[in-house]
């Protein structure tokens, strides 16, 4: 009974810290999820350790169910007219931001000695970056323009490409560590992503064609909650990504159902109440101590990612002709870093636990900085590019 008691007050005290962090982004320069990140610092076991145990313990749980109502969003955002209208710039811009920033840092940490597993991880999660937060500061900006659309459309696809390559290094490091042979890491890195796409598409398109039907032209939260939740169950059953998984599912249901303007929209209700427990338990587990032990990993991190986000954005637009503006300025609107990062940071912690407490003190530490700072760039960049219209 206690135990009950105890999670039932956690979770309306960190929803209600929720609400008082909505009110006090909107009077700072600080994004909602920075301030989430450090209030969860504050009433972390670094701070007044306030978050009891049977409430932690679940973290795990709410993070797979947060990263799939992200991932199938994500997804939908990746429409067939989207696609067209930008053409092979963002395909371009967004697989070599995701690529040179893999490998850039990658080869950076690698140099400090660092582990090999462990630099080739956080090169994978480097290539992530903050959906949300560009959202905002394009919606902010109140312009839409080639320059906007073709953002969203590369940040979309950046994650998506970022996804895959955490899978491959997830499957890497297991060879590297033994657990594995290369046959078995190509095999298993196939099946994980290959399988999460078929997994996406079986279940996404008999939902596309249900999706409105028991209400006509209102789809209901109940059946997007079923869809991502049972796509996600299976994706972990089967040990695919269900993050690819609910990706693929969103990009299904968002292209096929066209008998109603938007499919699964209510789903977006929910995603701000399941980021205020996530991230708040996120930045509760930051280790403070272990900071200092590799303060210079996260200098190095964060200093490399920057370049590879800025240089590999700057060689994409080069190959694809894209216009000096994209060239100059898409790589400093992708510098921001959130949940995705995140999201694999913790996969990668569970299935490695003998790297946990590097991985998610370089990734929160490196995420606050970037919440901070990246969507200042994002914000300056796109003023920018309306200046040079």
């Amino acid at each position: 009974m206690l135990a009950n008691a105890q999670f039932l007050l956690a979770l309306g005290g960190i929803l209600l810290l929720g609400l008082i962090t909505d009110m006090v982004g909107k009077k700072t320069f600080l994004p909602r999820i920075t301030l989430l990140l450090i209030f969860g610092i504050i009433i972390g076991e670094e701070g007044f350790n306030l978050i009891p145990t049977v409430f932690s313990d679940r973290f795990e749980l709410i993070a797979e169910m947060t990263l799939l109502v992200v991932g199938f969003i994500l997804g939908g955002t990746l429409t067939t007219d989207t696609i067209k209208k930008s053409g092979k710039t963002i395909l371009f811009i967004s697989t070599s931001a995701a690529i040179f920033t893999t490998v850039i840092v990658s080869l950076a940490l690698s140099t400090t000695g660092l582990p090999l597993e462990i630099a080739i991880l956080l090169g994978c999660i480097a290539s992530a970056t903050a959906p949300a937060a560009t959202v905002d500061m394009v919606i902010e900006s109140n312009k839409k323009t080639n320059f906007s659309r073709s953002l969203l459309a590369i940040v979309a696809l950046d994650d998506a490409w970022g996804l895959i390559l955490f899978s491959l290094g997830i499957a890497f490091v297991s060879v590297i560590n033994g657990s594995q042979n290369e046959t078995s890491f190509m095999l298993n890195a196939g099946f994980e992503i290959g399988g999460a796409v078929l997994l996406g598409l079986g279940i996404g398109l008999p939902a596309a064609f249900l999706t409105g039907r028991i209400k006509p032209g209102q789809p209901m939260l109940t059946e997007a909650l079923a869809a991502v939740f049972i796509c996600g169950g299976l994706a972990l059953w089967l040990g695919v990504s269900f993050l690819i998984a609910a990706m693929a599912l969103g990009a299904t249901i968002a292209n096929l159902a066209k008998h109603h303007e938007y499919p699964f929209n209510a789903i977006e209700g929910i995603e701000w109440p399941l980021m205020i427990i996530f991230f708040i338990l996120a930045g509760a587990s930051l280790n403070i101590a272990s900071l200092k032990q590799i303060g210079l990993i996260i200098i190095i991190f964060i200093i490399f990612r920057s370049v590879g986000k800025i240089i590999g954005a700057n060689i994409g637009a080069r190959i694809s002709n894209a216009n000096k503006t994209t060239r100059s300025w898409m790589g400093l609107a992708l510098l921001p870093q959130a949940g995705a990062a995140m999201g694999m940071a913790l996969v990668a912690a569970n299935q490695f636990p003998e790297y946990r407490q590097t991985l998610l003190s370089v990734v929160i530490s490196s995420t606050i900085f970037f919440e901070i700072i990246g969507p200042i760039f994002t914000r300056l960049a796109l003023r920018k590019a309306a200046r040079n219209i």
